[in-house]
């Protein structure tokens, strides 16, 4: 079995648009904090059931929460190990950032 860690282009594009909105990474925040159902996270926004239902479907889509049917109701989890994975590529492009700080600043400081 091969495990994936590296995120396609498709991942990371799909992950960053459903991060661009506010709600979405609230939706987020709540169900990383704790599971919740598509109703208790509809209650906590002055929005319809559906629009919330589409806020949840991008997460999903993008791999960011999981949706789980206990009994009626459908079960959110965030899936921190998806953020984890966001979170190594962002690290990957900080460490090229700061190895072009470090050549900037070696340049700078030579006689």
């Amino acid at each position: 079995m091969v495990v994936q860690t590296e995120l396609t282009d498709d991942e990371v594009d799909r992950i960053f648009r459903a991060l661009a909105d506010a709600t979405r990474r609230d939706i987020l925040r709540r169900t990383l904090a704790g599971e919740a159902t598509v109703s208790q996270l509809a209650a906590a926004y002055d929005m319809s059931f559906a629009a919330v239902q589409k806020h949840v479907a991008v997460l999903e889509g993008a791999g960011l929460v999981t949706k789980h049917p206990q009994g009626r109701e459908r079960i959110v989890r965030g899936d921190p190990e998806r953020i984890r994975r966001a979170q190594a590529l962002l690290d990957r492009f900080e460490q090229i950032w700061r190895g072009r700080i470090a050549r900037l600043d070696e340049l700078l400081t030579e006689d």
